[in-house]
């Protein structure tokens, strides 16, 4: 078996969002820096930033419920939506400062304005629309946010959603006109186009790493198996970058780095229904969100939904939840008992117990018939039919898993940043909102894995041109609207 050294500056692993944000940052801080990326498929961006895998709700906060949870005392915590809106900003600067220096071509084919809303019924779900709406009305973020009970207003909004409902009392919703809908595929696909093309960045595809050591050298020894040949090579690097979706956990174990001690993923797949009937498609424009059923991970929270995949407009709803012990979409069914040790099977078994609502409701899941799921989209959309939908499978999240002192294990459903004490490798776990935060994540590992350059002028002047809003306090309400209007005419958007 043939093998080869080589040793760039920076090992990159999978090919999404995450990975081609990082390599851009760096390339841009650094600009002879030499990047390797490596991803196991043959093709860019196949696996949770695919158009069809991910929500590509452009997570913002606006018409997702649980980013907003009611207190004990009846008040909502707007806390996590602040910060899940503020982390999407930062996205769009970075995107609208590559569309500025023409590193991207059109922001149309992969973000464009749409309304994200907020759908309840029932007079206690009524009334946490409207203590929400009164809550984040009161942020900047947050204006231009519009309620109503009105069910002409309701059917003004979105129509498929009114059609045909029998029982129009006690309903509710909020709009948010300057919502978006993202393609992360073609997004990420454009970023990859033109890393590739630049001096110093190598990607290869159809390049699996299955295995990770540190040198004493202290360089980290990365193996690559060519998936057409099988040939293989060790490369050296001063930095390893982990990104590879549901297979960062058994390469993060791989690493042997003490901080991924612990550590479980339990995975959960997803399926659509996805609208054949292109009449009913232009009927809808629209991401219509309601309330997640008890015991549902975030990620299963219903909505009807217009996007925009590939320049073609699709319809979905969902995702209802499954089951598969895959960590990728595209992976093996031993992915799941393979993840399983002695540092983490007690966390794992901990976390299983406290969470048997969670397992109740992906077994209740799994046992749909279509039938059901189309009762269950009737309660967004009441006059569905059977023959305009079919059925279709989504990607696949693995949620985390980790020690607790306290609990033995907990079950985390947002992002975890896992890095080496000398932040010399870093890698990400978990699901939502990702990929729509997915530059604050990595100018988190900046902070974290190259903090002293961070600190410095250079570097601080690069990262401010890229992203304005760091150069000013986030109390600067003026200037940060300004950054926001320059962002979203930089992006082709109508409303921002």
């Amino acid at each position: 078996m043939q093998t080869t050294n080589e040793q760039p500056d920076v090992v990159l692993i999978g090919a999404g969002i995450m990975t081609a944000t990082l390599a851009i940052l760096l390339k841009e801080l650094e600009p002879k820096t030499t990047i390797h990326i490596y991803e196991r498929l043959p093709e860019v961006a196949a696996e949770s930033s695919d158009g069809w895998n991910n929500a590509g709700t452009g997570h913002s906060a606006f018409c997702e419920l649980n980013y907003t949870p009611e207190k004990e005392d009846g008040s909502i915590d707007i806390s996590k939506a602040v910060k899940i809106a503020s982390s999407f900003g930062v996205s769009k600067q970075f995107w609208a400062y590559l569309m500025q220096r023409k590193y991207l071509c059109s922001p149309a084919s992969f973000i464009n304005n749409i309304s994200h809303t907020s759908f309840v019924w029932g007079q206690e779900n009524v009334s946490f629309l409207k203590r929400r709406y009164d809550a984040l009305i009161q942020h900047p973020l947050f204006h231009g946010m519009l309620y109503s009970e009105d069910p002409a207003t309701l059917q003004e909004w979105m129509p498929l959603v009114m059609q045909g409902r029998k029982d129009i009392d006690h309903l509710a919703a909020t709009k948010m006109d300057k919502g978006t809908d993202v393609n992360f595929g073609s997004l990420t696909r454009a970023m990859m186009y033109y890393l590739d093309n630049l001096e110093g960045v190598e990607l290869f595809l159809g390049h699996e790493v299955f295995d990770l050591e540190k040198k004493e050298s202290g360089l980290w020894e990365v193996t690559v198996r060519n998936m057409a040949n099988r040939k293989k090579k060790d490369v050296l690097t001063s930095f390893v970058f982990i990104g590879a979706g549901g297979g960062t956990l058994p390469l993060l174990d791989k690493s042997g780095i003490p901080e991924a001690d612990g550590y479980g993923g339990f995975p959960i797949s997803g399926q659509w229904l996805r609208c054949t009937n292109e009449n009913i498609i232009q009927q809808h424009a629209a991401k219509v969100y309601g309330k997640a059923a008890v015991g549902a991970p975030p990620m299963s929270v219903p909505h009807l939904d217009s996007r925009l995949i590939d320049r073609k407009k699709e319809l979905l709803f969902g995702p209802f939840a499954g089951f598969s012990t895959k960590f990728l979409k595209q992976g093996s069914f031993l992915d799941l008992p393979r993840s399983i040790e002695w540092d983490n099977i007690f966390p794992m078994l901990s976390a299983g117990w406290q969470n048997m609502s969670l397992t109740k409701y992906l077994l209740q899941q799994v046992s749909l018939t279509m039938e059901e799921r189309i009762a269950a989209l009737r309660a967004y959309f009441p006059r569905a039919t059977r023959s305009d939908w079919e059925l279709a499978i989504a990607g696949q999240r693995v949620q985390v898993i980790k020690k607790d002192e306290e609990e033995g294990g907990v079950l985390e459903f947002g992002t975890e940043l896992v890095v080496a004490a000398d932040g010399s490798l870093a890698g990400l776990l978990g699901a939502s909102p990702g990929a729509s935060t997915a530059t604050s994540i990595m100018l988190e590992l900046l902070e974290k894995c190259f903090a002293d350059k961070v600190k410095t002028s250079a570097w601080q002047m690069a990262l401010q041109k890229m992203i304005p809003s760091l150069a000013h306090p986030p109390d600067d309400k003026v200037t940060l609207e300004k950054i926001s209007a320059w962002s979203g005419k930089q992006l082709g958007l109508t409303y921002y």
